[in-house]
């Protein structure tokens, strides 16, 4: 028995015609998953109360930028990314020359910039002076003498007898803390990864359907 196999100029097509499908399903399953993965991280961090700027600092890009490829892949990750996996693996978290670490209360009011007010920034803000209180039970704390302002913000008393002064505690003190696991990313990320093959499928239907 003699087998000859032609191929054809038609065939060659064809086949060629089934690569450029696949690739075309497999960069836009793989998009479509980065995408899904980015807008469930991001989900996650506006429920979890961290707020709008952390979650938009999740991105998502798909490679080969620019063209289509069998071998597609996408990356997503955050541009905060310390911050988000903090809040994702609830870390231990110890002052860098083992000291304390100083927790602002409501009293002490908001950084320059929004963030967590430090020690230092707080008396050269205020003029105020901190004095440090020991505790044996609980933590530590650093108190100022003045008074609270309407917003329960600690401000220098202006009242020359001193009526209305107090000590105000402005810092808690403790030598860690443990933050709470508030994130979990790996579980939408594995969501994302076991959908890839049946995105590829549907596209690549889909794509020979259209």
């Amino acid at each position: 028995m003699k087998l000859q196999l032609d191929i054809t100029p038609d065939l060659v097509a064809a086949m060629a015609a089934e690569i450029k499908a696949g690739e075309r399903a497999v960069s836009a399953a793989t998009r479509e998953a980065g995408n899904t993965l980015k807008a469930a991280w991001r989900a996650q961090i506006m429920g979890a109360g961290l707020g709008q700027r952390l979650a938009r600092s999740i991105r998502s890009q798909t490679y080969p930028q620019g063209r289509q490829s069998l071998n597609a892949a996408a990356l997503v990750w955050s541009k905060a990314p310390v911050i988000v996996g903090a809040h994702d693996t609830g870390p231990l978290i110890r002052s860098r020359n083992g000291f304390w670490l100083a927790i602002p209360t409501e009293a002490a009011g908001r950084g320059l910039r929004g963030g967590k007010i430090t020690p230092g920034e707080w008396e050269r803000r205020t003029g105020l002076r901190l004095r440090f209180v020991y505790r044996r039970r609980g933590p530590s704390l650093l108190v100022a003498e003045g008074r609270l302002n309407t917003k329960g913000r600690a401000v220098a008393s202006r009242s020359k007898t001193g009526r209305g002064r107090t000590t105000v505690p402005i810092f808690l003190l403790v030598p860690q803390v443990k933050l709470p696991k508030r994130l979990d990313l790996a579980q939408d990320a594995g969501k994302a990864h076991g959908s890839v093959p049946g995105l590829i499928v549907a596209k690549w239907v889909e794509g020979r359907l259209g």
